[in-house]
This record gives C-alpha cells, sequence and structure tokens, in this order.
C-alpha cells in the first residue's frame, strides 16, 4: 500500500474507533503512530516523531492556560456565581413570554465568560433553571432545549477549551483566538434569544409558560453584589488580555486566583473542596493535554501520507470556490457531528483543511471561529449530544425523555447554523476586536 492508502484507512480507522467508544487520544496516538511506522517501515522513526511530538505541544509555555483557566473555571462554580447571574438575569426577563429561557441564555453567556466549559454549564442550568420553568407551566422540551442550547456558548465565548486546542492545531495565538470568540459568542447569545421571542410569539404552545404576576422586582443593592463579583472577573481576565496588560496566561493565573479570592470570601469553598478542585484540574489539564500530544502525531502522520496536499489537488483540479470549499466544509462538521464530540472534530478535520485555506490567504482565526461553531452544533445532535446526555443524567427526570431534550435542542442547532453562515459570509464578524 501505498502512503495516501495508509492515512485514508488510519482516518476510517481512528473515526471508527472513537465512534465505538475508544478513549480519543488513544485513538489518534496509536493508529497514528502504527501508521507512520508502516508508511517508513521503521519504528525508530515512528518513536522519535513521538517524542517531537510531545515536546512541541505540552512542553509549551502558552499551554499553562489550561489548568489556570480550568482551575478558574470550577472555582467559580463552588462559588455559586452562575445561580446569582441566573436570578439577576431571571428579574429583568421573568414578566417576558418565555422570560425565564431568555434568562437562561443571557446567564449562560456570563456564565461562559468565566467557565469556557458546555458541560459544566448544562450541569448548572439544569439543576437551576429547569426546575424553575417546569414550575411556571413551561413545555419540558422548551425548557431541556433552552440549557443544551445556550450551553454550547462555553465553548465559543473565551476562556474555551476548544480554542485553545485549535490555537494548537492551526499554531495560532491564544490570546487573538479568545478575542475572536468575544462577538460571535454575543451574538450567538442574542440570536437564542430573538429565537425565544420568536417561538413565543408564533409558537407559543412550543414554549408554554406563564408570567410571574406575583415576582417581586431584585432591590439594586442585591442585583450589585450578586453580578459585581462576575463582572470583575471577567473585567480582569478579557479586559487584561485586550489591553496587553496580561499575557493568556498571566490572565488565566490571575482569573485563578481573583476566583478564589472570591469563593474565601463567599466561604462556599472548604479545604476538602479546594483539594477536590485541585484534583479535577489535574484530571481535566492531563487529558487535554494528553488529546493535544495525540493531535501532534496525527498531523505528522496526515503529512507524512500527503492527505492535505491530496485533497488540495482533487478540490484544484475540479475549480472548487471559496463556497463550494466552505459548503463542504460545514456539511463534513455537521455529519461527524452526529458521531464524535467537538475536540474530535477539531483533531481530525482541521489539519485536512488548512493547506486549503491558507493560500487563499484567509485569516485562520477566523477559520478557528467557524470551525468551532460548526463543531459544536454536534453537541446538540443525535446520537451523541453530550450536552444533551449530561442534562439528561443531571435532571434525573422520569418526566424528560433523553428524545425530548434533543427535540428541545433542534430549534436552537438550527439557528446556531445561520449564525454559523453569517460568520462565513461575514468574516469581520470574527475579526472586529482584533482590527
Amino acid at each position: 500500500m501505498t502512503p495516501l492508502d495508509i492515512g485514508l484507512i488510519s482516518v476510517a480507522a481512528i473515526v471508527v474507533l472513537i465512534y465505538i467508544g475508544v478513549y480519543i487520544p488513544i485513538a489518534l496516538g496509536v493508529v497514528s503512530f502504527v501508521s507512520i511506522w508502516l508508511m517508513r517501515d521503521n519504528f525508530d522513526l515512528a518513536m522519535n516523531l513521538l517524542k517531537v511530538a510531545v515536546g512541541d505541544s505540552v512542553m509549551e509555555y502558552a499551554f499553562a492556560t489550561v489548568p489556570l483557566f480550568t482551575f478558574m473555571g470550577l472555582v467559580v462554580s463552588k462559588a455559586g456565581l452562575g445561580s446569582d447571574i441566573y436570578e439577576v438575569m431571571s428579574t429583568g426577563f421573568r414578566r417576558v413570554k418565555g422570560g425565564i429561557g431568555m434568562a437562561t441564555v443571557g446567564a449562560n453567556a456570563v456564565f461562559a465568560a468565566v467557565t469556557g466549559s458546555s458541560i459544566a454549564s448544562a450541569s448548572v442550568f439544569s439543576k437551576v433553571s429547569v426546575p424553575q420553568m417546569m414550575k411556571n407551566g413551561y413545555n419540558p422540551r422548551f425548557a431541556v432545549g433552552v440549557v443544551a442550547g445556550s450551553s454550547v456558548l462555553g465553548m465559543i465565548i473565551p476562556p474555551s477549551a476548544m480554542l485553545i486546542i485549535y490555537s494548537f492545531v492551526a499554531e495560532q495565538s491564544v490570546g487573538e483566538m479568545f478575542l475572536a470568540g468575544v462577538v460571535p459568542g454575543i451574538m450567538l447569545a442574542a440570536a437564542y434569544i430573538f429565537a425565544i421571542w420568536f417561538m413565543g410569539r408564533f409558537f407559543p404552545k412550543f414554549v408554554g409558560g406563564r408570567p410571574a404576576d406575583d415576582y417581586e422586582f431584585m432591590p439594586w443593592s442585591e442585583i450589585a453584589s450578586k453580578t459585581l463579583p462576575t463582572v470583575f472577573l471577567i473585567f480582569v481576565v478579557l479586559g487584561g488580555i485586550y489591553t496587553g496588560w496580561l499575557s493568556p496566561v498571566e490572565a488565566g493565573a490571575t482569573g485563578a486566583l481573583v476566583a478564589l479570592i472570591i469563593a474565601l470570601v463567599r466561604r462556599t469553598i472548604t479545604w476538602q473542596g479546594f483539594w477536590e478542585t485541585l484534583l479535577e484540574t489535574g484530571h481535566i489539564t492531563a487529558a487535554i493535554l494528553f488529546l493535544i500530544t495525540a493531535a501532534s502525531i496525527y498531523s505528522r502522520m496526515l503529512g507524512l501520507a500527503g492527505l492535505p496536499n491530496q485533497l488540495n489537488d482533487i478540490l484544484a483540479s475540479s475549480n472548487a470556490s471559496f463556497f463550494l470549499i466552505m459548503v463542504l466544509y460545514v456539511i463534513l462538521m455537521l455529519f461527524l457531528g452526529t458521531l464524535l464530540d467537538t475536540a474530535s472534530i477539531i483533531l481530525i478535520v482541521v489539519p485536512l483543511f488548512l493547506p486549503l485555506i491558507e493560500p487563499m490567504g484567509l485569516s485562520l482565526v477566523w477559520f478557528g471561529i467557524v470551525t468551532v461553531v460548526g463543531a459544536e452544533i454536534g453537541l446538540l445532535t443525535p446520537p451523541l449530544g453530550i450536552s444533551c446526555f449530561v442534562i439528561k443524567a443531571t435532571l434525573n427526570d422520569d418526566r424528560i425523555s433523553l428524545k425530548d431534550v434533543f427535540l428541545g435542542a433542534l430549534p436552537f442547532a438550527g439557528v446556531m447554523l445561520v449564525v454559523l453562515i453569517l460568520l462565513i459570509r461575514f468574516p469581520i464578524l470574527s475579526l472586529a476586536i482584533l482590527n
């Protein structure tokens, strides 16, 4: 077999192994290692490339952002900031049709800016928002759909682990990726809120619910006490990166310290809780860095096989336009989103398409935002839909089936697709802050 044949078989094998449940880094790393060995018939070369992959990935200074932002997000969750933001948002939207759903989206957007995790958002707001909506007569499918849809904001609004992973694969600045995610994240949140208003206006049965006439407005002093810690934390992290006062690593360290101080002042974290947070940070960090190392050896395998160049030649010979390439790219991501998680999609697909995008003179930062948003749609689509599974497991309510969660999330997946098309058509939306 030629190296190209081995490369094609390897990509297919990786997809199948991940789909049947093999740990993603194991599937990427082992298949790539064996493929390089077979291509060159040289075990020592495969070992040397594996050593280089480790040295060029997890040893880089920029990846110190991973444990720092992970720790910050976990501490913020323990400090109860997500519940506080939700309560404040509820005071502004409660009297509107679908208002609690709008409040959930707004709270998720703010919470995402200090956690960067879709899974954390799905878990927190499943406990806080869904029971409140069902208490007020909302359609259960709408209630879980709102939480599922808005939870994906954690992967596009910085700090985001997916943006960090993409920045490694495409060799882009983590700080620039974070700043590029701000406008698309806000745009997606606004689109969700508009969609909820639209559904409440024209499809009231799907939304359900009733305005809370007996709800008292929260005093301004209480609003300030519940929002200022989060606002200050966002200002320190994103403001520090945007102004250039802090590098992404320094912003992560500062944010982690500020989050810990907030949790200590609020007395929401104990020594036992602090130790558990450190252990969980270590587990998550090890998993992400292991994933990045496996992605590095995978990229080298693709290069040796010549797959990216072959794909480039095929599209060039067919005179494929930018529009056609992006359509193929989005369709591929949507298809893989029904099978794989976001990180897997980024690691498998991006190395194949980067050689096509770079010669066009297009921004790889913009391409990263498009990639993450497109891959995130997979969090809401069956059969995988990780956010949907997390919501179902967190609720543990027999009245709500997994089918209800997926059907409720479907309109929000549609909204994401519309936003994705706009981001592709108007790259300035992703690059506005950087220009």
